[in-house]
């Protein structure tokens, strides 16, 4: 069995494969302590462990053979789901990632926002907080009963709320204002994607991959269907999985 771990801001997730089937997956919170997260999940021996995500290095210290970037491991675990893939967009906790793929599944150039937290999973939930909403499906479900017509003019996190919580008190109402927040989060997106240059099939991976409003809207904008897998969250450590059991079939 070959184990990939991807230890992230905001999640850690592990996936096993064998047989480049997946035969077990679990995922956590990252927490205070990132390393001892991941250790309590490895659940059994394994032939070869492969890291990556944030935490990779210290995961390499303690128990993992080797690392691969983050880019790296998306894409082999987005080509394993989806073969045809050409693009990758990645929103986690604190970062988003574009990568383009050639025809063979190479990358061949990529984009990063690792700077701010802006348009990423932990804008979401600020912004999910300052308007009341108790969880982020909940804001997600009012942005997509709500109606176009208002504009976020601020994507740095702190002005956002800002300007989310006057709107409010002007008497917007709620699930417009969660839509424009969303709408916001698309549109420095789609800057990304067209900034890239990119072509579809587009896979969307990372947390925010579990939000439907954002899916709505992005295909929407870009005018193109956007492929999501079924665990989003887990596709890095899919793709570092994978690059275990590759390791073993050359050495």
């Amino acid at each position: 069995m070959y184990a990939g771990i991807d230890i992230g801001s905001r999640t850690i997730g592990f996936v096993v494969v064998s047989g480049g089937q997946v035969t077990y997956s679990s995922i956590a919170d990252t927490g205070f302590e990132p390393l001892n997260t991941a250790k309590n999940l490895l659940t059994g021996k394994y032939n070869r462990i492969v890291a990556t995500g944030y935490g990779r290095h210290a995961a390499r210290s303690a128990f993992a053979h080797r690392v691969v970037t983050e880019i790296k491991a998306h894409a082999m675990g987005a080509v394993h789901i989806f073969p045809s893939a050409r693009t990758i967009l990645d929103i986690g906790g604190q970062d988003t990632k574009v990568i383009l793929l050639n025809e063979h599944g190479a990358v061949i150039d990529f984009q990063m926002n690792d700077r701010c937290s802006a348009g990423t999973g932990k804008f979401l939930e600020v912004m999910a907080a300052a308007l009341g909403y108790p969880g982020i499906e909940d804001f997600n479900a009012a942005a997509l009963a709500g109606d176009n017509g208002i504009k976020i003019s601020n994507m740095c996190t702190v002005f956002a709320e800002s300007e989310a919580v006057s709107l409010l008190h002007r008497g917007i109402p709620r699930e417009d204002i969660a839509r424009a927040l969303h709408a916001s989060v698309v549109e420095r997106t789609a800057g990304m994607l067209r900034r890239i240059g990119f072509n579809p099939p587009l896979v969307f991976t990372g947390g925010v991959a579990n939000n439907g409003c954002i899916i709505t809207l992005l295909e929407e904008k870009l005018g193109t269907e956007v492929l999501i897998p079924p665990d989003p969250q887990l596709v890095g450590a899919l793709g570092a999985a994978l690059a275990a059991q590759n390791d073993s079939a050359v050495g």
